[in-house]
């Protein structure tokens, strides 16, 4: 029987000995692999309910259970076995006796390995350690597990095996799980409130033939049937305005995203959005709406507004401060207003801090280049960022007196954006212009600029109401939830650089 394996064994030895395991019992006519088990208890369940009985209450109880779950530690005393077990809710010990079971059942037993799935069935009692146990009456082998768990599971060091064998890293850590357990409840709770609001959830392309709604570099595919290349979307934006024009007033979708960007601690090529539309509102309705979500979302997750994320403190406590881009240059940023302004000084500045200004940079996107490296890491506190420029919000209505600027927003918590929306532009003239000036951008060799859509072009041509959307990185929001430093850890199965291949 495998307790622990010892550090000269190799993994391929302990494969071996799981093998022969697993050829005696078919020899003795047992099946390794059955097709069903039906438990009717959890660990959890079981642990709450034994919690403050000793030994003769539970005697005098005699409470049986049943069980599955996977060996997670084992303790042999020859006649007697103690096996962890792991099911999705926790842990529990069984107690195995050889002379409380029919010899076949034991033979199994004595066949055991920690990472085996095993059924249980027995009564519930205290061990002389006071820990709570399952005797077993009855045991069946539900699969026999041919690779060992490793060892040591924890800590950086194996940060990117965690990632790339995701099962192991859910199996050794229970904290993992609770991960993602929230993930489950902010999605969960992200409907509940669209819902409740007389939002309609929907479902656009994820496949598209000409990319649009956002600035970013797809990744291609080829759609033989077809004889064309398609694109992976990068936003669903463009086919939620169209169901607006369509007539469904109040529309949102929980989508995957594909941006063919690099990898970083809060980037993923393939990443989960929330984005909604809903006619008759603008910017500043959003805020409000975003508020509300935010808020709700953590006293549903956390059970409060305040908390810390990477030891920083963070209060959710509405309002937020609503914060014009331009003003946060020196008010954030610490640039003299006449800087904030002055094409030639904020180009001069973004090359000294080694950021590529291309010939046709506008002061807007200049302004926007110098905000991500002054002002959005210095953000802690939830915060609007609003009124951005025209040039780098191709799909945003315009500012009422200010020209150059659109009623847009995005919110900023522990230095990293969260949101992005604006009051939607529904003048097709207007739109045309601007996704025209798109199209010359991708000319000149800017791969993220937008590119023309004439379909779209077409439907808002046939009257889209006067518009709010927006869009929220829910891997981000996760993040932020569970005390995440990383995007990876809050996506079950992020993009990963290949392995090297061993050398010859």
């Amino acid at each position: 029987m495998e307790e622990k394996a010892s550090t000269s064994e190799t993994e391929s030895d302990q494969i071996g000995q799981r093998k022969k395991k697993l050829a005696e019992l078919r020899a003795l006519g047992i099946d390794p692999y059955p097709h069903r088990y039906t438990p009717t208890d959890t660990a959890a369940a079981l642990q709450r309910e034994g919690a403050g009985l000793d030994h003769a209450a539970l005697e005098a109880l005699g409470r049986r259970a049943r069980i599955a779950g996977r060996v997670v530690a084992l303790r042999s005393f020859g006649k007697a076995v103690f096996a962890t077990l792991l099911d999705a809710s926790g842990k529990i010990q069984a107690y195995f006796r050889k002379d409380g079971l029919p010899p076949e059942t034991f033979a199994v037993i004595e066949r055991l390995d920690i990472g085996d799935i095993v059924g249980v069935e027995g009564v519930l009692f205290r061990t002389r350690t006071n820990e709570l146990t399952l005797q077993a009456s009855e045991a069946t082998l539900l699969t026999k597990s041919l690779r060992p768990l490793p060892e040591k599971w924890h800590g950086l060091s194996n940060v990117e095996a965690r990632y790339r064998q995701r099962y192991l890293d859910l199996i050794a850590n229970p904290e993992v799980r609770e991960v993602f357990r929230a993930r489950a409840a902010i999605t969960a709770g992200i409907r509940e409130f669209f819902t409740a609001r007389g939002f309609l959830e929907v479902e656009t392309p994820m496949m598209q033939a000409i990319p649009g709604g956002a600035a970013a570099r797809p990744f291609r595919t080829f759609y033989n049937a077809l004889d064309c290349e398609m694109f992976l979307r990068v936003a669903p934006e463009l086919y939620l305005k169209r169901l607006v024009v369509g007539g469904f007033e109040r529309v949102f979708e929980i989508n995957r995203n594909f941006r063919n960007e690099g990898l970083s601690r809060s980037h993923n090529p393939e990443f989960t959005m929330l984005e909604f539309y809903a006619a008759y509102m603008d910017y500043r309705s959003l805020m409000d709406l975003t508020e509300e979500l935010v808020v709700g979302l953590a006293l549903k997750v956390k059970g409060t507004t305040v908390f810390e994320y990477q030891g920083q403190p963070i209060d959710l406590t509405p309002p937020w401060p609503r914060l014009r881009l331009v003003d946060s240059l020196w008010e954030v940023g610490g640039l003299t207003r006449e800087q904030a302004h002055d094409v030639s000084f904020l180009t001069a500045e973004l090359g000294r801090r080694g950021v590529p200004v291309k010939p046709g940079y506008g002061i807007g996107r200049l302004q926007l280049e110098m905000f991500e490296r002054l002002v959005e890491p210095n953000l802690p506190r939830p915060t609007f960022v609003i009124d951005f420029p025209k040039e780098v919000s191709p799909l945003a209505k315009n500012l009422p007196g200010e020209p150059d600027l659109v009623e847009r927003f995005e919110l900023f918590v522990a230095g990293r954006e969260l949101a992005n929306a604006f009051t939607e532009l529904n003048d097709p003239i207007d739109q045309r212009e601007r996704l025209l000036a798109q199209a010359l951008e991708r000319t000149g060799g800017d791969d993220e600029a937008m590119r023309m859509d004439e379909d779209f072009l077409t439907a808002i041509e046939h009257g889209l109401p006067p518009t709010g959307g927006e869009g929220i990185g829910i891997d981000r929001l996760v993040m932020l939830f569970t005390d995440a430093p990383n995007i990876r850890d809050v996506i079950l199965f992020p993009q990963l650089r290949p392995e090297k291949a061993p050398e010859a």
